[in-house]
């Protein structure tokens, strides 16, 4: 099995998969095998059952339990039994999942990549500056672009534009915990996003 990351506090427990089993070999792994490979029928392409897969592979080695995924008129998921706040995120070669029994939760996975940098237009604004991380400027972009579609994803009326959510500025580190203050409400609220960098990979989380 590819369990690539697994962390656990009294509140949340997040975990990392890494994508290496193929479609039969995943749903060998899964309980209620045919429930799966009738389910994941709806995709097309190999790569998104897998993908599919094993984000309900990853949830079940988390819990030790095999609780469905359903989804939102939004496209937010949910467990059937409504037993935990979930999240969930995907990127190549990785998926990712945090879950707390009381807290809403948010959690973003992106792959290194130098594309980051044709579309900061999208997501930083003029009172935003990345910084650096082993002098590479890439890493700061990703941390920007990260925390923000983890605090969207933790939010039911959340903005869709990410250019009404602002960093503090900071230098990222291999780990560490930085503020976001959201503008789309009349609170303008400030919450902490959690982060670790990987070789190939950032992931960032919230548990409001």
């Amino acid at each position: 099995m590819a369990l690539f990351l697994h962390h656990k506090k009294r509140t949340f427990q997040l975990g990392v998969w890494k994508m290496d089993e193929t479609v039969d070999e995943l749903l060998e792994l899964l309980p209620d095998r045919d429930y799966y490979a009738n389910a994941m029928l709806r995709f097309t392409a190999e790569s998104r059952r897998r993908e599919w897969l094993s984000v309900r592979m990853l949830v079940f080695t988390l819990l030790n339990e095999d609780i469905k995924i359903g989804y939102e008129a939004d496209g937010k998921p949910f467990l059937a039994d409504h037993s935990y706040f979930i999240s969930i995120s995907h990127t190549k070669g990785y998926v990712a999942v945090i879950l707390s029994e009381n807290a809403t939760v948010g959690i973003d996975i992106e792959k290194y990549g130098l594309r980051i940098q044709r579309i900061t237009s999208r997501f930083m604004r003029a009172d935003e500056q990345a910084f650096a991380y082993a002098d590479d400027l890439i890493w700061g972009l990703l941390l920007h672009w990260s925390a923000k579609e983890t605090l969207f994803k933790s939010f039911k009326d959340a903005s869709a534009d990410l250019r009404l959510m602002r960093l503090d500025h900071f230098t990222p580190e291999s780990n560490g915990t930085f503020g976001i203050q959201e503008y789309w409400t009349e609170k303008q609220q400030i919450y902490a996003i959690s982060y670790l960098l990987f070789p190939d990979f950032v992931l960032t989380w919230l548990v409001e």
